[in-house]
């Protein structure tokens, strides 16, 4: 979703409200009342239209690199205990309620997709079944590998942008303003590089997982790291959190992020501003720039990773070689007794055939 399209159309509709004609047939310029009184007009119109089709719940989207702490970090923020964190497989759904005083109750969807291999159909369940208006997403990438999280980066994106698409097409007008009104918010509309951005129209917030490892390796690696995911966020008009579970302070801050995206609070939850690739980033919605990420000026994905891959060059791994998949059956995390005895049977039971066959097939031989 291009942000001059956006204000190409606001340009638009403020000429229709604006022009008005004399009795002649001529057009004459409105006063400064007039103006000002159209505006609010129209403010207070997008803001009925967007009480009426606000929803009572919000929906966060989390998902990325593998064994980053997604599932560790959704446990931490509804308190639940972590005995033996069992692998995501697929997409798990978990759900939050708040009631405020005198408030009707808040409701949270919460959906983790475990993997990004083949993940098409799967990323698009809580985005068709929730719809845009209330989506926010996490993207986590494990920082403790950046020799590999840009395949992860790139798929997710692509794959969001993708859905998005397809579904930004088959909106209401009234709708798609709302959307588009928000990611201007968003954004900012006095950003400078707002016409070189190239946003999603919900909120995403990369979140750089295992920073206690990425924060001792080499000086170089970290900067030429970090001034890829400021890269990305810009672009896409996001924002960029480092964490690790291991930080208290960096945990709390993920934390009251994701209660933000659900629950509206708290209303800042990056209590900082930090640009440093020598700290934890910790970097805002619209508040970043391509002058102050680098001298490269604007920049698109693919010339992101392509410079990236550069000055990290990225592992070229076979998928088997790379991801060696694993038999859930055999984790003790997905222990079932009486459907595990009831495997073990039937695994004897296909042992005992496989012999009768090989020996009748000797035996058949022999005869022959």
């Amino acid at each position: 979703m291009r942000l001059p399209l956006i204000f190409h159309s606001l340009h638009q509709r403020l000429q229709k409200m604006f022009v008005k004609r004399n009795e002649g047939g001529e057009t004459a310029t409105p006063s400064i009342q007039d103006i000002a009184g159209r505006l609010a007009e129209e403010q207070q119109r997008l803001r009925q239209l967007e009480a009426t089709t606000t929803p009572k719940e919000r929906t966060v989207l989390v998902l990325g690199s593998k064994c980053v702490g997604k599932t560790t970090a959704i446990n931490k923020f509804f308190d639940r205990e972590e005995h033996a964190t069992r692998p995501t497989l697929a997409l798990e759904y978990s759900f939050g309620r708040r009631i405020g005083s005198g408030k009707s109750p808040q409701v949270m969807n919460v959906w983790e997709l475990g993997s990004l291999d083949n993940a098409e159909q799967l990323l698009e369940v809580p985005m068709r079944t929730h719809g845009l208006q209330q989506l926010a997403v996490v993207l986590m990438l494990d920082l403790s590998q950046p020799q590999r999280f840009w395949t992860d980066l790139e798929c997710a994106y692509k794959g969001l942008r993708d859905t998005a698409q397809q579904m930004m097409e088959k909106v209401t007008p009234e709708l798609r303003e709302i959307l588009e009104q928000r990611t201007v918010e968003r954004v900012g509309q006095q950003n400078k590089d707002v016409e070189k951005l190239d946003p999603l129209p919900f909120p995403v917030i990369i979140v750089g997982g295992k920073y206690d490892v990425f924060s001792g390796f080499d000086p170089v690696i970290r900067k030429h790291t970090c001034r890829c995911l400021r890269s990305m966020a810009h672009l896409i008009g996001g924002a960029l959190l480092f964490y690790t579970q291991k930080m208290p302070k960096l945990a709390k801050v993920l934390r009251d992020t994701i209660n933000h995206l659900g629950f509206g609070s708290p209303a800042h939850p990056f209590r900082s501003h930090v640009v440093d690739f020598n700290e934890p980033l910790c970097i805002w919605f619209g508040t970043d720039s391509w002058s102050k990420i680098g001298d490269t000026g604007a920049q698109s994905v693919e010339r992101i990773g392509a410079t990236f891959g550069v000055e990290v060059p990225q592992l070229q791994l076979e998928k088997q070689k790379l991801q060696e998949t694993t038999d859930p059956a055999k984790d003790p995390g997905f222990k079932e007794s009486l459907i595990d005895e009831m495997r073990s049977q039937k695994n004897e039971e296909l042992a005992g055939l496989m012999r009768d066959v090989l020996l009748r097939g000797k035996f058949e031989s022999v005869q022959t």
